[in-house]
């Protein structure tokens, strides 16, 4: 059998997959994973790949962690679920954790998802807009443009990027895009109740917002009474090296967003604010959220993070890791125009007239997995505990698949 030869195993599961499955993503039919360890995947035939993307920003703690897995399978044999109508342990400690560790005295909601997690702070900033007799004085929401928020109705019209919006209207009322920051005081008016940014865009092409910008409009929005929510769930949980880029643009969030690494892998959605009385019983709530089995799970990958971040080995991975990217855009001065990012979300932004998506190709081919953000950039954003010996690898696959184009 050649290495390009699909197993039998995996032809059945593709076809299965194209016969069934809807098909809402651009699959990538060419590896079969079914195991991971740290930042390598292996597929069906065994081929390792160094995982440069970790899920899209989920597996914040590596495949495979056995931490997590010991902890999972622990909670699994005593109790999954019960519903949030009954005390559950590992939930209170967790929105305990998060306050402790964030350095935010707020109150949590669990939810499954970031969409999710962005849909209740919506909410929350309605009813903050609206009084006890249920008339509502403030509504309007201000968000960026290349924004992404997700893809419920509410949060995909919260999203500034009107290409999303083609199929699925009529949506919610009370949203406005900004170009940029500055664009934002032009915006608000008597009916704005809350402006909702992303501290890095991530679907937007890894750009972050300038601090002083971030922390200038944090201050307008605190004297005019407007809310700010801040969008962590691609950059919470040590992507950006701290364990909130909130806590790294030093401004305190009305309400903050979390999902995607906090569980590492295990789905879980988080609204944190210091509204702390906003919601009453009844106002808002979630079948699945906040179960045993995900906050058990969350509370394993923010000790391993806690961990790498104490000990030194997170920031040494950080600044190696920025320090090999950045010598990509002096070597490759045709192919890529600059370095992008914060911490571990980091990207290479293309020049104009290539391909985003040929270097993502070209690098899967050589057994890398990275991503494409925005038109032109590549991304990456690579499980939090990689090795130096991951590292190394997985750049001098990176090395060969820029020679290859």
């Amino acid at each position: 059998m050649t290495e390009n030869l699909k197993t039998h195993e995996e032809t059945t599961i593709e076809a299965l997959d194209r016969a069934y499955v809807l098909p809402t993503y651009a699959r990538n039919y060419e590896a079969h994973f079914v195991r991971g360890e740290n930042a390598t995947l292996y597929d069906a035939r065994g081929r390792d790949y160094i995982d440069f993307g970790s899920g899209i920003a989920v597996c914040s703690v590596g495949h495979g962690n056995p931490r997590l897995a010991e902890a999972i399978c622990d909670q699994a044999k005593k109790l999954i679920h019960t519903s949030n109508l009954y005390l559950i342990e590992p939930q209170a400690k967790l929105a305990a954790r998060l306050a402790e560790l964030t350095g935010y005295d707020m109150r949590t909601f669990f939810a499954n998802s970031g969409a999710e997690a962005n849909e209740g702070a919506i909410k929350i900033a309605r009813r903050y807009g609206t009084d006890d007799e249920g008339n509502v004085k403030r509504y309007k929401i201000i968000t960026l443009e290349h924004s992404f928020h997700g893809r419920t109705i509410t949060a995909l019209k919260a999203t500034g990027q009107e290409a999303m919006h083609t199929y699925f209207g009529p949506f919610p009322d009370g949203f406005v895009y900004a170009r940029d920051i500055e664009h934002i005081y032009d915006l608000i008016d008597d009916h704005t109740v809350a402006v909702m940014i992303e501290l890095v865009q991530g679907e937007g092409g890894v750009q972050p917002m300038e601090k002083a910008a971030v922390q200038k409009l944090a201050l307008e929005l605190k004297k005019r009474d407007i809310l700010l929510i801040v969008d962590e769930v691609q950059t919470g949980i040590y992507r950006t090296g701290e364990v909130l880029a909130s806590n790294l643009y030093e401004i305190e969030p009305d309400i903050i967003t979390l999902a995607k690494g906090l569980g590492g892998g295990v789905p879980i959605g988080a609204i944190m604010t210091r509204l702390k009385d906003i919601l009453k019983p009844g106002d808002h709530g979630s079948t699945f959220g906040g179960n045993f089995l995900a906050t058990r799970a969350a509370l394993e990958v923010l000790a391993i993070l806690e961990e790498a971040k104490e000990s030194g080995a997170l920031d040494r991975l950080l600044i190696a890791f920025e320090t090999r990217l950045k010598t990509y855009v002096d070597a490759y001065p045709d192919l890529f125009e600059k370095e992008v990012g914060v911490g571990l979300m980091r990207g290479l932004r293309v020049k104009e007239g290539k391909e985003a998506g040929a270097v993502v190709e070209a690098a899967f081919k050589e057994r890398l997995v990275i991503l494409k953000a925005g038109k032109n950039t590549v991304r990456f954003l690579p499980v939090l505990t990689m090795s130096e010996e991951e590292m190394a690898l997985g750049f001098e696959r990176f090395d060969a698949a820029l020679q290859s184009l």
